[in-house]
């Protein structure tokens, strides 16, 4: 016969102090591992999102990134001539040349500066990225010093705000624009005119990449492989979910990091969870007798206070994922090893999150409690029930 769970509520309830410390020293422990994984998933989700599936970027052969790549504007011309890309409505190629380069902006966390992505690049360009959308302002005109930033600068980096003037290259450059991309990557960028960023950084024949677009799928595969085994281009062609999907390793330093740190709070969090079933077991000795002479079973006794110990853990989850709700959405950023600047994201926390939350503290709980509840399980109904 088992024992009630409305007999553990109780003796939580009757408990209430240690079953709320220990619940928050669970809670803590969840709310890092959880701010941990919507750190991840929001650099994730950002780089994700910005790759196009009919999208290739074609770099010089060798380079990992656009920001060490050398692309000649004579490449370009020839690249344009290859069949699977797409016209727009004049027929021209949907092609677009680009040059990306970093410049130094104090953010809000660095005085000292952060990598910021500059990228130069033709209306082609802007109009190959599906969802970009201006926010605020209006686009950088060609042969000015204009840029256009993304929604997640102004939030980090002052200078960047609508109105005041970013410093690099030969002059200061005017913010007349804030551009919003959804999700992707291209919010924590700046976008300028091509022609006269790469005169400003004395790079008018040499860039940096190419975007192009594929009329399908099928086509963007055969075109990538094309242009990389084509040995007079010497280039390296890749689709762009390729190229930003290579760039989730600037996470994995700061996931391990965390994990690691979790994993340690975790380890106290269960010493704590076991310390405390273990002194309701001390407390409760004769109780236990009590429970074996009205025919409970050693059986019944050990899943009685195992569940105890996973109620626990599930109300120090639940607490944990409280804790990391106003996460949810805040903007914060991280060194790319890819490109050497930051890219801006938001955390994102989703409910498949914080159900993994709440089974890490039903594990941790469960683990926490076995081994009093084994010793609650062991008592004699004698010894017990003399212990009153």
């Amino acid at each position: 016969m088992a024992i009630p769970i409305a007999y553990n509520l109780r003796n939580l309830m009757v408990r209430r102090t240690t079953t709320i410390m220990t619940a928050l020293g669970i809670a803590l422990t969840v709310a890092v591992l959880l701010a941990i994984f919507a750190l991840v998933n929001g650099l994730g989700t950002s780089l994700h999102a910005t790759g196009d599936p009919l999208h290739v970027i074609v770099l010089r052969k060798g380079s990992d990134s656009e920001l060490v790549s050398n692309f000649t504007r004579t490449g370009f011309q020839v690249l344009k001539g290859k069949p699977g890309i797409a016209l727009d409505r004049s027929g021209q190629p949907m092609a677009s040349l680009e040059m990306v380069t970093v410049i130094n902006l104090v953010s809000v966390d660095a005085p000292d500066g952060t990598n910021v992505t500059v990228r130069g690049l033709t209306p082609v360009g802007l109009e190959l990225r599906d969802g970009l959308k201006l926010q605020a302002g209006r686009w950088f005109e060609a042969g000015k010093r204009e840029v256009v930033v993304g929604e997640s600068l102004p939030k980090r980096f002052p200078e960047a705000r609508l109105g005041r003037k970013l410093r690099f290259g030969t002059g200061d450059w005017d913010v007349v624009g804030v551009m919003a991309a959804g999700q992707s990557a291209t919010n924590s960028e700046v976008f300028a005119d091509l022609n006269q960023l790469s005169t400003d950084f004395h790079r008018t024949e040499v860039v940096s990449s190419a975007l192009v677009q594929a009329t399908d799928p099928v086509a963007a595969d055969a075109l990538a492989k094309s242009l990389s085994n084509d040995q007079q281009l010497n280039m390296r062609a890749m689709s762009e979910q390729e190229y930003y999907d290579k760039q989730t390793t600037s996470g994995a330093p700061v996931e391990y990091l965390g994990l690691f740190c979790a994993v340690i709070m975790a380890i106290g969090s269960a010493f704590a969870a076991m310390n405390t079933m273990y002194a309701a077991v001390a407390r409760r000795t004769a109780e236990i007798g009590t429970l074996r002479v009205l025919g409970f079973s050693r059986g019944s006794v050990l899943v009685s206070f195992l569940i105890e110990a996973v109620l626990l853990s599930v109300l120090g989850g639940l607490i944990g994922c409280l804790l990391v709700l106003p996460l949810n959405g805040v903007t914060t950023g991280i060194g790319n090893f890819v490109t050497f600047s930051e890219t801006s994201f938001n955390f994102r926390v989703t409910p498949a999150i914080m159900a993994r939350g709440v089974v890490f503290a039903v594990v941790l709980g469960a683990c926490g409690g076995l081994f009093p509840s084994f010793s609650a399980a062991r008592k004699e109904i004698v010894a017990a029930l003399r212990s009153a």
